[in-house]
């Protein structure tokens, strides 16, 4: 029994990998239609944006759901209104965190986050990663 285990835990891992970079890479082709959208959001180079788009993911995966915790009233009382500004304050966040990528200024934070949001959303639907994924263990697949 414990070598199924083993290998649902393996699973688990290894999607648990795949989501995140593919979230990565996402974020790199979303941090760069952002700063061709707005001037306001300028990166260094190649390089900086990779790290800015690593630093995104991990500031999403990390530190967006304990701001979303505490900001759930405003969510509510906005109806996800709300949830705008804090995908606006984790780009700026990403923006003080890596030295070379600038967001400057609230409102293209806030039209970075729509941008972003939307090349995700694009890419997800256009690779949709966990269409390529096989069934998890102990489920079969139609």
């Amino acid at each position: 029994m414990r070598p199924a285990t083993s290998l649902a835990r393996q699973v688990g891992w290894q999607r648990l990998v795949q989501r995140f970079a593919f979230r990565f890479l996402s974020n790199v082709v979303a941090l760069f239609v952002a700063s061709l959208v707005f001037g306001g959001i300028d990166h260094g180079g190649f390089w900086t944006l990779v790290l800015a788009g690593l630093v995104f993911s991990v500031v999403n995966a990390v530190v967006r759901p304990l701001v979303i915790l505490l900001a759930l009233p405003a969510v509510i009382l906005t109806l996800g209104l709300a949830l705008l500004l804090v995908n606006a304050l984790m780009l700026w966040l990403t923006g003080q965190i890596v030295g070379s990528f600038e967001v400057s200024g609230f409102w293209t934070a806030v039209g970075g986050a729509v941008i972003v949001w939307l090349a995700n959303t694009a890419l997800e639907a256009i690779l949709r990663p966990e269409a390529n994924l096989s069934p998890p263990p102990g489920r079969g697949g139609a």
